[in-house]
Parts: structure tokens; sequence; C-alpha cells
């Protein structure tokens, strides 16, 4: 029974630190190196670095940082997006960490599942925080910021605290995460593509390849336009966006579509 808790508890710890660091790595360093050097939190050996000084100073100046920068609209995707080469390496280490002194076989995948953890929280939160900010008020920003620092700290306390409960959460938001990130990431792409439209950087490739489907069949529908899509071709060709040939070959089938 107690060899069953303890690796309850080691699992917890490794999923929770991971997960937890997808969406604020350095809440999660703090909780553990504060937790650590006051003996409340009794840490593996692979995480006791964590309780030194100086990593507890730099966790607490970065968390400063981040806790401003990610209750700004559109700062708080930079942040995110500079966090990617941050958040998954490090849950890595710390669910390798979380697991003590055991076989390196053992340490390799228990990075490769805190990798896999941090990276689908990271990705959950950064695509969220990417539709939120297309609200022109910073309102939801600060809702969404201190939400999440609220879930850090209270899965920290499940996985540290009540560990079978904490992995039976983790099951139900990873399945959850797994479900939203591919419709998350059509609507991200929706938006940028719109951004990329509003702001011009269009390809001409994808105006190339787009001709044949945005004048042609609208002159199906619209026969008395011939003239000014005729007209919109020779811009195309003139701006160098279409070839001599594909202008004609363009202008031959406008032309036999309205004849």
């Amino acid at each position: 029974m107690e060899n069953y808790e303890t690796l309850l508890a080691t699992i917890a710890l490794m999923m929770g630190t991971s997960w937890a660091s997808g969406i604020n790595l350095y809440a999660v360093l703090l909780v553990l190196g504060l937790g650590g050097s006051t003996g409340h939190i009794d840490l593996p050996t692979g995480l006791s670095v964590l309780q030194e000084p100086l990593v507890i100073g730099a966790a607490g100046i970065m968390y400063f940082i981040e806790f401003f920068m990610d209750k700004i609209p559109g700062m708080d995707s930079v942040w995110d997006s500079i966090h990617t080469f941050v958040r998954i390496p490090a849950g890595a280490m710390l669910a390798a960490g979380a697991v003590g002194d055991v076989t390196p076989a053992l340490e390799i995948a228990a990075g490769i599942l805190g990798a896999g953890a941090a990276a689908t929280s990271h990705a959950t939160k950064a695509g969220t925080r990417l539709l939120i900010n297309t609200s022109p008020e910073p309102v939801t920003n600060w809702s969404a910021s201190i939400m999440e620092d609220f879930l850090v700290l209270a899965g920290m306390w499940a996985a540290l605290k009540q560990p079978d409960i904490f992995l039976i959460l983790f099951v139900v938001f990873m399945g959850i995460a797994i479900w939203s990130l591919p419709r998350l990431w059509f609507l991200i792409k929706t938006l940028l593509s719109k951004i990329a439209k509003f702001l011009g950087f269009t390809s001409e490739q994808a105006v190339t390849s787009n001709v044949s489907n945005s004048i042609v069949p609208s002159m199906e529908f619209q026969p008395h336009d011939q003239i000014m899509a005729l007209e919109r071709l020779q811009q195309l060709r003139d701006k160098g966006v279409l070839t001599e040939q594909e202008f004609e070959q363009q202008k031959s089938i406008i032309l036999r579509k309205n004849n």
C-alpha cells in the first residue's frame, strides 16, 4: 500500500509540474522552491536544486515580469510565443527530475511524457489567449491571466496533497485539450488569415492560384462585368502577378464564358 501511494504521488508530481509549466513555469518554480526551502514540500533529489536562493530569486523576478506581461493584450501572445521554447523543455526537465534517482530509461520516459503534457497545456493557453485578443478590451486578458494563475496554484496543491484527485482532473483536462486543440487551431488559422489579408500580406502565389476561382466563376453569374474582369486581369499582369501566358489563358476563359 505504501509503495502504491508513493508511486501515485510521484506520478502526480511528475505530471503536475509539467502540466503547470505549460501555463506558468515561473509560478511552478516558485511554489516548489519556496515549499522545499521552508520544509513544506519534500522535493525529490532531482528537484532539490529549485530550493536554492539563487533559483528562487530568478524565478521570482521572471514571475513578476510575466505577471504583468500576461495581462497586456497582444503582448501576452508574444510572450507565449517566446516561451514555447522555454516551457516545454522545462516541463520535460521537471518531469524527469520528479521521478527521482532511477534508471536513465525511466527518466527519459518521464521527460517525454512531461514534454507532451507541457506542450498540450501551453498550446491550449496560447491558442485561447490569441482568440481572447480579438476582443478590444483588456478585462478578458486580466480575467484569463488570474484564472490561469489560480489553476496553476490549485493544480500544484492537488498534485502534492491529493495526487489521486489531481490525476483524475489531469486526465479530464488532457481529454478536453486534445478534443479542443484542432478546433482552436482552425479558429487561429482563420484569424491569422484575416489579419494577413487586412495587412496586405497575401502572397503572389496565392493570388495567382486563386485567379480562376475568384474572377472566372463570378463571370458565370455576372456576364455584364466582362470589361471589369478583363481590366483586373490586365492589372494583375502589369504587376507581374500573372505571366503573359496565364493572362491569355484567363482572358480566353472569360471571353468564352460570356459568348
